[in-house]
């Protein structure tokens, strides 16, 4: 590597190591000369070598402590650059957006909706499992009971009466329907019936034409009240007249009669029926009526046990797993939302922008350069593996730069690379923290470094 006069820095680094030695000779014999002949000399100090610590000298180049290109982690259309170079900015500050928020939404939208639909499908699930299982304990117990009832020939033969009861109450409903239906009123009374409604709606009429003038007034007087109870018996009495009448012309006609011999027939048959029960009531239960309540005890015994404990298993299997592909879903359409977006991932300063709106970028295509400029390291490009190996973390060094030559600045190695870098000769990155920062520093400025090593 060549320096700014062009001659090779190895050169050079051969050279740094021996100016302190020559400087320290030179001011010794500076000192010699000053006395005068006729003078005495002192004697001279040796100097020895070990008053002097070795040095390593290499060639590095200013670097920020953090530093990063950052690229997109899914390809697309930049919609906007959100920042510009130079700028500080925060740690997830947005510096850059890609465009596909609608459809990305949409799709959040919908995974949000799956998600609380699979919620719910596993919450009924387990609700209706708890509603199966009461109804099963429920048909158990009425299955039981039906059954004692059956085995108890008392209650068998008390149930067997009470139905008998019951069908003999609707036989006699049914074939008091018929009479009414069938039965013709003579036409005597339908006359004088008719002729009483007559009356009775003079009478009201009347009553109602004498009360008329006292119905706008609101005080009472004993008139008013004479009148309004004379009303209201004219009205009563008319009511009356006509259900009288009605009821005499209400005989059935051809179709309501059918249907009254049909009711009387069903209830005289489940009075047969009811009959014939209690004859086998008297008898014993039937076996295949109490095999049948067992069955019945069975089922509801095993899906009582089954639903106690829970879902089905494998019902709960789909439920979960379409709940978890739902939370699954959700998190990709949410991953995918911040995807668009490009954060921050330090505080930093925008150092260079490599792409524009409008402009499709690939994964990994280099789109920022961000970079903490205020926390600036010194590292070195040239320290070969034979310097390397006196030099160790924890090291003071002293370094200088081509563009600042008035500053000096101390430091210590923090950080040796365990592999050398490519290139010509075979050399090593060294890791320098600076004691101070000063002002005119830049990213990317020469700096010279003496590391001071160990014997």
């Amino acid at each position: 590597m060549l320096g700014p006069d062009g001659k090779g820095k190895a050169d050079m680094k051969k050279i740094r190591p021996n100016l302190l030695f020559i400087l320290i000779v030179l001011v010794m014999v500076t000192a010699c000369s000053s006395f005068s002949p006729a003078e005495t000399p002192e004697p001279e100090v040796a100097t020895s070598a070990s008053d002097f610590s070795p040095i390593v000298s290499a060639t590095g180049v200013v670097i920020p402590v953090d530093w990063a290109t950052l690229s997109m982690t899914i390809p697309g259309v930049v919609e906007e650059v959100l920042v510009s170079e130079d700028v500080l900015v925060s740690v997830d500050q947005v510096l850059i957006r890609l465009e596909g928020k609608e459809q990305l939404l949409a799709a959040l939208a919908a995974a949000q909706l799956e998600l609380a639909s699979a919620r719910l499908s596993l919450n009924e699930l387990n609700k209706n499992t708890e509603l199966l299982a009461a109804q099963a304990l429920q048909e158990l117990d009425s299955s039981q009971k039906a059954l004692e009832d059956l085995l108890s020939s008392e209650m068998r033969e008390a149930n067997a009466l009470q139905a008998i009861a019951d069908a003999e109450k609707a036989v006699d409903s049914a074939e008091r329907r018929l009479r009414i239906l069938a039965s013709t009123a003579d036409q005597a009374d339908i006359d004088a019936a008719k002729a009483q409604v007559v009356l009775a709606r003079d009478a009201l009429d009347k009553a109602n034409e004498d009360f008329e003038p006292y119905a706008s007034k609101s005080e009472e007087n004993l008139v008013r009240a004479n009148l309004l109870a004379r009303q209201a018996n004219a009205q009563q009495a008319y009511d009356a007249a006509v259900r009288k009448l009605n009821a005499l012309l209400s005989s059935g006609n051809e179709l309501d009669i059918a249907v009254a011999e049909a009711e009387l027939a069903s209830a005289q048959a489940r009075l047969l029926d009811a009959r014939r029960e209690y004859e086998r009531a008297q008898q014993g239960p039937d076996r295949g009526d109490v095999e049948l309540l067992q069955a019945q005890i069975n089922i509801a015994q095993r899906e009582y046990e089954v639903y106690s404990q829970g879902p089905d298993p494998d019902d709960l299997a789909v439920a979960e797993a379409r709940l978890a592909n739902a939370q699954a879903q959700l998190d990709a359409a949410e991953s995918a939302l911040n995807d668009l977006e490009l954060l921050a991932p330090f505080e930093g300063n925008v150092s260079e922008i490599f792409v524009h709106p409008s402009e499709w970028v690939n994964v990994g295509q280099p789109v920022l350069l961000l970079a903490d400029i205020n926390h600036l390291q010194v590292e070195t490009t040239d320290l070969s593996e034979i310097d390397l190996a006196q030099v160790k973390i924890g090291d003071s060094a002293i370094i200088t730069f081509d563009a600042l030559p008035d500053v000096v600045v101390g430091g210590v190695v923090t950080r040796i690379a365990p592999k050398a870098t490519e290139g010509a000769g075979v050399n090593y990155p060294v890791t320098i923290e600076l004691d101070e920062i000063p002002d005119q520093l830049r990213w990317g400025m020469t700096a010279f470094v003496d590391i001071e090593v160990g014997e």
